[in-house]
């Protein structure tokens, strides 16, 4: 399974962590190690330039705490206005997120 159909439960009943930049959605998978999906609009974004810039940067992100994710499946979503901001501020609050799910996920 690939692409949508991956990802599909965790648009059905996920854990959200939202703040201005980023809304992450995850739901534990069997797999025993993390998967990211990415998913930045036009309505982000307006520029595929800002749109790649932003899936770059949580990609990056993602890499760097996945150790710690355990057996998660995450879905990345842009939200508006994340495009202006600077790489520090887009990692800060992903690592944010990051944290979050890695201490919701410790017992698994």
């Amino acid at each position: 399974m690939t692409g949508r159909q991956a990802f599909a439960g965790v648009f059905a009943q996920p854990s959200k962590s939202s703040d201005r930049y980023f809304t992450v959605l995850t739901r534990p998978n069997e797999l025993g190690y993390p998967r990211l999906g990415l998913a930045v609009s036009r309505k982000v974004a307006k520029s595929a330039v800002a749109r790649n810039r932003l899936k770059r940067i949580g990609r990056e992100s993602f890499r760097r705490h996945q150790r710690d994710l355990g057996g998660l499946d995450c879905v990345l979503l842009g939200r508006s206005g994340a495009s202006e901001q600077d790489n520090a501020v887009l990692f800060a609050s992903l690592e944010r997120h990051w944290r979050r799910f890695a201490q919701l996920c410790a017992p698994c």
